[in-house]
Protein backbone atom coordinates (compact mmCIF):
# COMPACT_ATOMS: atom_id res chain seq x y z
CA UNK A 1 0.00 0.00 0.00
CA UNK A 2 1.11 3.39 -0.32
CA UNK A 3 2.20 5.20 3.12
CA UNK A 4 0.38 8.51 3.14
CA UNK A 5 2.68 9.21 6.38
CA UNK A 6 6.44 8.23 5.29
CA UNK A 7 5.56 8.87 1.57
CA UNK A 8 7.39 5.58 1.11
CA UNK A 9 6.64 4.83 -3.44
CA UNK A 10 5.29 1.43 -4.57
CA UNK A 11 6.76 -0.52 -7.60
CA UNK A 12 3.79 -1.53 -10.02
CA UNK A 13 3.48 -4.68 -11.35
CA UNK A 14 4.30 -5.01 -15.69
CA UNK A 15 1.43 -6.52 -17.13
CA UNK A 16 1.41 -8.49 -20.12
CA UNK A 17 0.23 -6.81 -23.48
CA UNK A 18 -2.87 -7.87 -25.46
CA UNK A 19 -4.10 -6.79 -29.21
CA UNK A 20 -5.47 -3.47 -30.45
CA UNK A 21 -7.80 -2.14 -32.85
CA UNK A 22 -8.37 1.11 -34.41
CA UNK A 23 -9.38 4.21 -32.06
CA UNK A 24 -12.90 5.16 -32.07
CA UNK A 25 -13.83 8.57 -32.77
CA UNK A 26 -17.44 10.21 -31.58
CA UNK A 27 -19.63 9.66 -34.19
CA UNK A 28 -21.13 12.93 -33.42
CA UNK A 29 -17.45 14.79 -33.35
CA UNK A 30 -16.66 13.14 -36.52
CA UNK A 31 -19.45 14.20 -38.47
CA UNK A 32 -18.82 17.66 -37.19
CA UNK A 33 -14.82 17.89 -38.05
CA UNK A 34 -15.21 19.33 -41.32
CA UNK A 35 -17.19 22.05 -40.00
CA UNK A 36 -15.21 23.14 -37.48
CA UNK A 37 -12.21 22.83 -39.74
CA UNK A 38 -13.45 24.94 -42.46
CA UNK A 39 -14.88 27.47 -39.79
CA UNK A 40 -11.31 28.00 -38.58
CA UNK A 41 -9.67 28.04 -41.92
CA UNK A 42 -12.86 30.92 -42.88
CA UNK A 43 -10.90 32.83 -39.86
CA UNK A 44 -7.14 32.27 -41.16
CA UNK A 45 -6.43 30.12 -38.36
CA UNK A 46 -5.98 26.65 -39.65
CA UNK A 47 -2.36 25.46 -40.28
CA UNK A 48 -0.54 26.60 -37.25
CA UNK A 49 1.32 24.41 -36.18
CA UNK A 50 4.06 24.06 -33.26
CA UNK A 51 4.35 23.96 -30.19
CA UNK A 52 5.74 26.02 -27.38
CA UNK A 53 9.57 25.90 -26.65
CA UNK A 54 10.63 23.08 -23.97
CA UNK A 55 12.98 23.72 -21.48
CA UNK A 56 14.54 21.33 -19.23
CA UNK A 57 13.73 20.61 -15.23
CA UNK A 58 15.46 19.61 -12.61
CA UNK A 59 13.29 16.71 -10.70
CA UNK A 60 13.78 13.64 -8.44
CA UNK A 61 12.33 10.22 -9.45
CA UNK A 62 8.84 9.10 -7.77
CA UNK A 63 6.02 6.48 -8.77
CA UNK A 64 6.90 4.80 -11.67
CA UNK A 65 5.81 0.87 -13.43
CA UNK A 66 8.22 -1.07 -15.62
CA UNK A 67 6.01 -0.97 -18.48
CA UNK A 68 7.47 0.96 -21.60
CA UNK A 69 6.90 4.45 -21.66
CA UNK A 70 4.84 5.52 -25.01
CA UNK A 71 7.33 6.90 -27.27
CA UNK A 72 7.42 10.90 -26.64
CA UNK A 73 6.40 12.11 -30.72
CA UNK A 74 3.16 9.88 -30.02
CA UNK A 75 2.49 11.86 -27.28
CA UNK A 76 2.68 14.71 -28.45
CA UNK A 77 1.17 14.32 -31.17
CA UNK A 78 -1.97 11.96 -30.63
CA UNK A 79 -4.33 14.29 -27.76
CA UNK A 80 -7.56 15.65 -27.07
CA UNK A 81 -7.73 18.73 -26.37
CA UNK A 82 -11.51 20.67 -27.63
CA UNK A 83 -10.10 23.70 -27.22
CA UNK A 84 -7.85 23.81 -30.17
CA UNK A 85 -10.18 21.22 -32.62
CA UNK A 86 -11.71 17.50 -32.36
CA UNK A 87 -9.67 15.45 -34.03
CA UNK A 88 -5.95 13.80 -32.59
CA UNK A 89 -3.75 16.27 -34.68
CA UNK A 90 -5.19 19.08 -33.69
CA UNK A 91 -4.18 20.35 -30.79
CA UNK A 92 -0.17 19.69 -32.16
CA UNK A 93 -1.23 21.81 -34.77
CA UNK A 94 -2.85 24.84 -33.49
CA UNK A 95 -1.80 25.23 -29.75
CA UNK A 96 1.62 26.53 -30.52
CA UNK A 97 -0.53 29.99 -30.78
CA UNK A 98 -1.24 29.92 -26.57
CA UNK A 99 0.82 31.99 -24.76
CA UNK A 100 1.55 29.93 -21.47
CA UNK A 101 3.51 33.40 -19.81
CA UNK A 102 2.51 34.98 -17.77
CA UNK A 103 0.18 32.83 -16.15
CA UNK A 104 -1.21 32.38 -12.74
CA UNK A 105 -3.31 29.96 -10.70
CA UNK A 106 -5.61 31.07 -8.20
CA UNK A 107 -6.75 28.95 -5.61
CA UNK A 108 -9.57 29.63 -3.66
CA UNK A 109 -12.89 28.92 -2.51
CA UNK A 110 -13.31 27.08 1.50
CA UNK A 111 -9.88 27.76 2.70
CA UNK A 112 -8.49 30.08 5.13
CA UNK A 113 -5.33 31.31 3.06
CA UNK A 114 -6.85 31.73 -0.75
CA UNK A 115 -4.11 33.27 -2.81
CA UNK A 116 -3.09 33.23 -6.89
CA UNK A 117 0.07 31.38 -7.64
CA UNK A 118 2.49 32.15 -11.01
CA UNK A 119 3.53 29.63 -12.58
CA UNK A 120 7.02 30.18 -12.22
CA UNK A 121 6.88 30.86 -8.83
CA UNK A 122 4.99 27.49 -7.96
CA UNK A 123 7.63 25.40 -10.09
CA UNK A 124 10.29 26.88 -8.00
CA UNK A 125 8.34 26.19 -5.04
CA UNK A 126 7.81 22.63 -4.69
CA UNK A 127 10.13 19.40 -5.17
CA UNK A 128 9.05 17.82 -8.98
CA UNK A 129 8.85 14.32 -9.44
CA UNK A 130 8.56 12.08 -12.00
CA UNK A 131 5.84 10.27 -11.84
CA UNK A 132 4.96 7.19 -14.66
CA UNK A 133 1.44 6.26 -15.05
CA UNK A 134 -0.34 4.92 -17.62
CA UNK A 135 -3.07 7.11 -18.77
CA UNK A 136 -6.92 5.44 -20.43
CA UNK A 137 -8.98 7.41 -22.55
CA UNK A 138 -12.41 6.69 -22.37
CA UNK A 139 -12.83 5.91 -26.13
CA UNK A 140 -10.56 2.80 -25.31
CA UNK A 141 -7.14 4.00 -26.11
CA UNK A 142 -3.84 4.00 -23.45
CA UNK A 143 -0.45 5.52 -22.98
CA UNK A 144 2.37 5.29 -20.09
CA UNK A 145 3.67 9.01 -19.80
CA UNK A 146 6.52 10.49 -17.48
CA UNK A 147 4.97 13.08 -16.17
CA UNK A 148 6.78 15.89 -13.96
CA UNK A 149 4.96 17.86 -11.28
CA UNK A 150 3.99 17.48 -7.56
CA UNK A 151 1.43 16.38 -5.71
CA UNK A 152 -1.58 18.18 -5.71
CA UNK A 153 -2.27 17.83 -1.98
CA UNK A 154 0.53 20.06 -1.46
CA UNK A 155 -0.58 22.78 -3.07
CA UNK A 156 -4.32 22.49 -1.30
CA UNK A 157 -2.41 22.18 1.83
CA UNK A 158 -0.90 25.95 1.43
CA UNK A 159 -4.22 27.61 1.51
CA UNK A 160 -5.65 25.56 4.33
CA UNK A 161 -8.68 24.28 3.82
CA UNK A 162 -11.34 24.60 6.26
CA UNK A 163 -14.06 21.84 7.11
CA UNK A 164 -16.41 23.09 4.31
CA UNK A 165 -14.00 21.72 1.60
CA UNK A 166 -15.66 18.56 0.59
CA UNK A 167 -14.80 18.79 -3.61
CA UNK A 168 -12.58 20.43 -5.41
CA UNK A 169 -13.57 22.54 -8.82
CA UNK A 170 -11.19 22.86 -11.33
CA UNK A 171 -11.29 25.47 -14.45
CA UNK A 172 -9.93 25.76 -17.56
CA UNK A 173 -8.31 29.17 -19.41
CA UNK A 174 -10.90 30.59 -21.78
CA UNK A 175 -9.30 32.40 -24.21
CA UNK A 176 -10.98 32.47 -27.81
CA UNK A 177 -8.18 34.28 -29.45
CA UNK A 178 -5.91 31.49 -28.54
CA UNK A 179 -7.87 28.43 -28.11
CA UNK A 180 -9.63 28.97 -31.54
CA UNK A 181 -12.01 25.77 -30.33
CA UNK A 182 -13.33 27.43 -27.80
CA UNK A 183 -15.21 29.14 -30.77
CA UNK A 184 -16.99 26.39 -31.34
CA UNK A 185 -19.90 24.80 -28.83
CA UNK A 186 -18.47 21.56 -28.76
CA UNK A 187 -18.96 21.32 -25.03
CA UNK A 188 -19.62 24.39 -22.24
CA UNK A 189 -16.53 26.41 -22.34
CA UNK A 190 -14.48 27.25 -20.49
CA UNK A 191 -13.66 23.34 -19.18
CA UNK A 192 -14.54 22.49 -16.00
CA UNK A 193 -13.53 19.39 -13.57
CA UNK A 194 -14.24 18.73 -10.21
CA UNK A 195 -12.87 16.05 -7.74
CA UNK A 196 -14.01 14.90 -4.23
CA UNK A 197 -11.63 16.38 -1.81
CA UNK A 198 -10.27 12.72 -0.41
CA UNK A 199 -9.58 12.04 -4.31
CA UNK A 200 -7.87 15.46 -4.80
CA UNK A 201 -5.36 15.14 -1.80
CA UNK A 202 -4.64 11.12 -2.45
CA UNK A 203 -0.55 10.65 -2.94
CA UNK A 204 -1.38 9.69 -6.40
CA UNK A 205 -3.03 13.03 -7.75
CA UNK A 206 -0.53 15.17 -9.41
CA UNK A 207 0.01 18.00 -10.34
CA UNK A 208 2.21 18.16 -14.35
CA UNK A 209 3.86 20.62 -15.66
CA UNK A 210 6.37 18.53 -17.78
CA UNK A 211 6.70 15.52 -19.33
CA UNK A 212 9.73 13.53 -20.40
CA UNK A 213 11.86 15.90 -18.24
CA UNK A 214 10.96 18.58 -20.07
CA UNK A 215 7.94 21.68 -19.61
CA UNK A 216 5.06 20.38 -20.50
CA UNK A 217 4.26 20.92 -24.66
CA UNK A 218 0.70 23.31 -25.23
CA UNK A 219 -1.44 20.43 -26.37
CA UNK A 220 -0.37 18.48 -23.32
CA UNK A 221 -2.32 21.12 -21.11
CA UNK A 222 0.34 23.28 -20.65
CA UNK A 223 1.70 25.22 -18.37
CA UNK A 224 -0.12 22.99 -15.74
CA UNK A 225 -2.75 20.24 -15.90
CA UNK A 226 -4.15 17.84 -13.75
CA UNK A 227 -3.14 13.91 -13.76
CA UNK A 228 -5.31 11.59 -11.73
CA UNK A 229 -4.16 8.20 -12.80
CA UNK A 230 -6.82 6.01 -12.06
CA UNK A 231 -9.85 7.60 -13.81
CA UNK A 232 -10.48 8.15 -17.77
CA UNK A 233 -8.35 11.22 -19.32
CA UNK A 234 -10.59 13.71 -19.78
CA UNK A 235 -11.05 13.88 -15.67
CA UNK A 236 -7.51 15.49 -16.13
CA UNK A 237 -7.76 18.83 -16.71
CA UNK A 238 -5.43 21.42 -18.41
CA UNK A 239 -4.27 24.71 -18.82
CA UNK A 240 -5.59 25.13 -15.24
CA UNK A 241 -6.21 28.93 -14.29
CA UNK A 242 -8.64 28.38 -11.08
CA UNK A 243 -8.44 25.79 -8.49
CA UNK A 244 -11.50 26.25 -5.91
CA UNK A 245 -12.44 24.34 -2.54
CA UNK A 246 -16.25 23.64 -2.55
CA UNK A 247 -18.46 22.30 -0.32
CA UNK A 248 -20.73 20.88 -3.21
CA UNK A 249 -19.99 18.54 -5.87
CA UNK A 250 -19.16 20.83 -8.96
CA UNK A 251 -20.32 20.32 -12.24
CA UNK A 252 -18.13 19.05 -14.71
CA UNK A 253 -17.61 19.52 -19.01
CA UNK A 254 -18.45 16.62 -20.25
CA UNK A 255 -21.15 15.44 -17.25
CA UNK A 256 -22.97 18.58 -18.47
CA UNK A 257 -22.59 17.61 -22.58
CA UNK A 258 -23.83 14.31 -22.00
CA UNK A 259 -25.07 13.28 -18.16
CA UNK A 260 -25.78 9.37 -18.96
CA UNK A 261 -22.36 8.78 -20.44
CA UNK A 262 -20.22 11.21 -18.32
CA UNK A 263 -20.39 10.22 -14.65
CA UNK A 264 -18.78 12.18 -12.08
CA UNK A 265 -16.26 10.27 -10.70
CA UNK A 266 -15.48 8.36 -14.12
CA UNK A 267 -13.09 5.57 -12.47
CA UNK A 268 -11.34 3.43 -14.76
CA UNK A 269 -13.66 0.22 -14.74
CA UNK A 270 -13.57 -2.66 -17.30
CA UNK A 271 -17.14 -3.87 -16.09
CA UNK A 272 -18.91 -0.36 -16.53
CA UNK A 273 -19.59 0.26 -20.59
CA UNK A 274 -19.73 3.60 -21.88
CA UNK A 275 -22.76 3.83 -24.46
CA UNK A 276 -20.29 3.99 -27.69
CA UNK A 277 -17.19 1.55 -26.02
CA UNK A 278 -16.43 -1.20 -24.51
CA UNK A 279 -14.48 -0.74 -21.56
CA UNK A 280 -13.13 -4.17 -21.30
CA UNK A 281 -10.49 -3.94 -23.43
CA UNK A 282 -7.81 -1.07 -24.96
CA UNK A 283 -5.49 -0.19 -27.31
CA UNK A 284 -1.98 0.63 -26.09
CA UNK A 285 -0.62 3.72 -28.67
CA UNK A 286 2.35 2.17 -30.54
CA UNK A 287 1.42 -1.98 -30.48
CA UNK A 288 -1.10 -3.82 -32.39
CA UNK A 289 -2.91 -5.75 -29.91
CA UNK A 290 -5.74 -5.11 -27.05
CA UNK A 291 -4.92 -5.62 -23.55
CA UNK A 292 -7.26 -6.02 -20.93
CA UNK A 293 -8.10 -2.98 -19.04
CA UNK A 294 -7.63 -3.04 -15.04
CA UNK A 295 -10.04 -1.92 -12.96
CA UNK A 296 -8.93 1.56 -11.56
CA UNK A 297 -6.59 1.25 -14.26
CA UNK A 298 -4.25 -0.71 -12.27
CA UNK A 299 -4.22 1.36 -9.40
CA UNK A 300 -6.63 -0.03 -6.81
CA UNK A 301 -3.94 -1.38 -4.24
CA UNK A 302 -3.56 2.38 -3.81
CA UNK A 303 -7.18 3.68 -4.29
CA UNK A 304 -10.00 1.55 -4.02
CA UNK A 305 -10.86 1.97 -0.65
CA UNK A 306 -11.81 5.64 -1.21
CA UNK A 307 -14.93 4.14 -2.88
CA UNK A 308 -15.76 1.07 -0.50
CA UNK A 309 -19.42 0.44 -0.48
CA UNK A 310 -20.01 3.18 -3.17
CA UNK A 311 -21.90 1.08 -6.34
CA UNK A 312 -19.61 2.12 -9.22
CA UNK A 313 -22.31 1.49 -11.75
CA UNK A 314 -24.51 4.13 -10.01
CA UNK A 315 -21.98 6.56 -9.48
CA UNK A 316 -19.51 5.45 -12.59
Amino acid sequence: MFDTETGDTPVLIRHRPDLTDNDVTDRGLYLRRREFITGVAGLGLAGLGGMASAAPLAFSKGFSTTEKPTPKDDVTSYNNFYEFGVDKGDPAENAGRLKTRPWTVRVDGACEAPKTFDIDALIKANKLEERIYRLRCVEGWSMVIPWVGFPLKDLIAAVKPTSKAKFVAFETLMRPSEMTGQKWDVLQWPYREGLRIDEAVHPLTLIAVGLYGETLPNQNGAPLRLVVPWKYGFKSIKSIIRISLVERQPPTAWNLSAPREYGFYSNVNPAVDHPRWSQATERRIGEFRRRDTLAFNGYGEWVADLYRGMDLKKFY
